[in-house]
């Protein structure tokens, strides 16, 4: 276990890295020489000259690309001159070729590539013997121009790797937003309708509690019911931040055949409220979660801006779609201009539910006065998320 620590901050030690071939390559080559018949006496000047001829090595990462070329091809020629190692003094230009290769790009290996040739030739034309000459020159070439293209590909490799690791980044953030988005509009659903409702019940019971006890009870039971399905609705939504691996809210729970009791709540305050719903049954979770939170929403906004008197709500399937359509006669909500955009989170929440399913909203005042809320949401956004 001690020494893979040490091997792992020894391979993330930069230093090492690049000191590595210098203490790694001298040995080869003094052994290729020692056992070579074409190789010169083992001194310790020859041993010296073959340490100096890859110190360019070293400095691979950190020179320009013709300046490492040159002290290259010089280190080469003086092993050879000393040493003559006549198979393993290929190495040193391999190293420096793929680490060139790999931290460069395509343009720069290609004209590496076309530097190597000449380098090749100055290096071994004085030194090998012309029977051999041929032979050499295309092996060393070769050996080059496979370091060259294993390092080109290796860098592919890893900007390749790194560009799926941004992709997935990306995705994760966005993915993360879309949650944060989610919990934020069914957080601001729940309070917003909750609060709504308690606040009006609590003025019809404040203003009944003398002149009718027994419909202020009722009012009081409302606001019983209110907070605690709120509170019930808070707390699940709320789980998903305390449990990382749980996802955000696919839908909330209610659907359209939730609408009646919306419905009531506004009648108990006083306000007309004409319900029409459609044969809406087979219409998908999604979507018909998303249609009760708009329609919560419209309703809300009534309750708390409009000062209306009469509301009609109308739910309907329209060919591949479920159209929405909520007028009251009363004002536009505070902070809502005539196209329906506003500084609140109130209609913005509802555009971007009907747009998360691929569907439309409109808020804008109806034309024989007061506010009209219209959304059409395809039905296919539904069965495709069930697929």
């Amino acid at each position: 276990m001690i020494s893979g620590a040490v091997a792992r901050r020894a391979v993330a030690n930069a230093t090492l890295l690049d000191w590595l071939p210098v203490a790694v390559v001298p040995p080869i080559l003094v052994a290729d020489a020692a056992i070579s018949a074409a190789g010169n006496p083992i001194t310790v000047v020859n041993v010296l000259a073959g340490i100096v001829g890859c110190l360019p090595l070293a400095l691979r990462r950190r020179v320009p690309l013709h300046a490492l070329f040159v002290l290259v091809t010089g280190g080469i020629i003086l092993v050879l001159w000393r040493l003559h190692p006549p198979n393993t003094v290929v190495l040193i230009p391999m190293i420096a070729l793929f680490e060139l290769a790999k931290r460069g790009d395509r343009r720069r290996s290609l004209w590496m590539s076309v530097a190597t040739v000449p380098c090749v030739f100055v290096s071994v034309v004085p030194f090998a013997a012309s029977s051999q000459l041929i032979s050499i020159v295309v092996r060393n070439l070769a050996l080059c121009l496979l370091a060259i293209a294993a390092g080109d590909v290796l860098r592919s490799r890893e900007l390749s790797a790194g560009r799926m690791a941004a992709a997935r980044e990306e995705e994760t953030r966005r993915r993360m937003g879309e949650e944060r988005l989610q919990i934020a509009r069914e957080v601001h659903d729940v309070v917003a309708h909750a609060m709504t409702a308690i606040n009006v019940q609590a003025g019809v019971a404040a203003h009944l509690l003398e002149k009718d006890p027994r419909q202020a009870y009722d009012a009081l039971r409302t606001i019983k019911h209110t907070s605690g399905g709120a509170l019930r609705d808070l707390r699940e939504t709320l789980e998903v931040l305390r449990d990382p691996s749980q996802s955000a809210p696919l839908g909330p729970q209610a659907g359209l055949a939730d609408l009646e009791p919306l419905a009531v709540g506004l009648r108990s305050a006083g306000i007309a409220v004409d319900l029409q719903l459609g044969s809406v049954a087979d219409v998908p979770v999604r979507v018909q979660g998303a249609a009760y939170r708009i329609v919560q929403e419209a309703l809300t906004n009534v309750a708390r801006h409009a000062q209306a008197t009469r509301v009609s709500v109308s739910v309907r399937r329209v060919a591949d779609a479920v159209a929405i359509e909520v007028v009251d006669d009363g004002r536009a909500p505070d902070g809502v201009a005539g196209n329906g955009a506003g500084t609140g989170n109130g209609v913005r929440g509802m555009v971007e539910r009907a747009t998360t399913l691929g569907g439309t909203l409109e808020a804008a005042p109806a034309d024989g006065g007061g506010w009209r809320v219209r959304a059409r949401l395809p039905i296919a956004a539904g069965e495709s998320a069930v697929r």
